[in-house]
């Protein structure tokens, strides 16, 4: 049985487990997560649930032999992380995350972005500030101090953050900017699947459309989210009638035949910019990440297809 001390209020379940259990596979504590074994005051924990300061926590034995120990990151995934690295300071450090890793480890993941990290910055304290899927690539913030980690994730709960993405969405919306106002509920298919679908009993879920290009196919979409649920825009944009080019869970088998056959190989859904004012240091902070290469020559090839509409002229993102 663990109390849960002042510093580590407000903290996931999962990542205080990490802490506890030095030296465990994710996998391993996922599953502990997942069988019922943790508790928070004698109730099942979720992998998801906030802990708050006094919340007893049971933990089970756990006792792992040394096949269950992951390999070590190789040496490439290292150079590609700290490469993707575009600010850092006493309290923060900012990824470019390049689509394909994941946020962190876990379902089959051995090494997400914030393993690699640890890995790579062995003396560094870091902690995940929020999540990005692992197709999105972006800017994904982690910290430094637990001071800064509880600051940041109360102005994200306070709504005052500001995330915007791009991405590239079906067919044509029916005006240049409209908001999406629909209640999201999380749910777990056999085998441990996620999916997300709009509920009226669901959490309540507000994104912001802006047309940035038009293209015969296809709409290049500015998306500023004001809540931050699992799978927001891709579920959001489907519930409209206009998913996210490429997306294999929620999108459109045919629409992303064709966007195939342009190049895209992955989920077009990008965090272009985050952008949040820190009360406690009277500080404000920037993060942009351009639209990565391969999904800008995706464009380059719809801009050059009969039948493109007109567009409006795309600025570009600067770091």
């Amino acid at each position: 049985m663990v109390t849960v001390p002042e510093d580590r209020d407000g903290q996931r379940i999962d990542n205080f487990l990490v802490g506890q259990l030095k030296g465990v596979p994710k996998s391993l504590i996922y599953r502990i997560l997942r069988t019922g074994q943790v508790r928070i005051n004698g109730k099942r924990a979720k992998p998801d649930v906030r802990i708050s300061e006094g919340d007893e926590i049971r933990i089970p034995p756990v006792r792992i032999a040394e096949k269950e120990e992951s390999e070590a990151p190789g040496k490439g995934q290292l150079i590609r992380i700290e490469q993707s690295i575009v600010f850092e300071d006493k309290d923060f450090l900012v990824l470019d995350k390049p689509s394909g890793i994941a946020s962190h480890g876990g379902s089959g993941i051995s090494h997400g972005a914030i393993e690699l990290l640890r890995a790579a910055r062995p003396r560094d304290t870091l902690e995940l500030v929020h999540r990005l899927d692992r197709d999105t690539s972006g800017i994904l913030v982690f910290s430094r101090k637990r001071s800064a980690l509880t600051a940041l994730q109360n102005v994200i709960r306070e709504g005052t953050a500001l995330k915007q993405y791009l991405t590239l969405l079906q067919g044509q919306l029916p005006q240049k900017a409209l908001t999406v106002n629909a209640p999201l509920r999380k749910s777990l298919l056999q085998g441990g699947e996620r999916m997300v679908r709009v509920d009226e009993q669901g959490k309540d879920s507000i994104s912001h459309l802006r047309v940035q290009e038009t293209y015969a196919p296809a709409n290049l979409v500015q998306v500023t989210i004001e809540t931050g649920r699992t799978h927001q825009i891709r579920v959001h944009c489907q519930h409209i009638g206009h998913p996210v080019a490429g997306d294999e869970k929620y999108g459109e088998r045919e629409f992303n035949r064709e966007m195939r056959d342009v190049g895209l190989k992955r989920l077009f859904l990008h965090a272009a910019r985050f952008e949040f004012h820190l009360p406690e240091r009277d500080r404000d902070y920037c993060f942009t990440a351009p639209l990565p290469a391969d999904l800008s020559k995706v464009l380059d090839k719809l801009a050059t297809e009969p039948g493109k509409k007109n567009a409006a002229t795309r600025s570009p993102t600067k770091k």
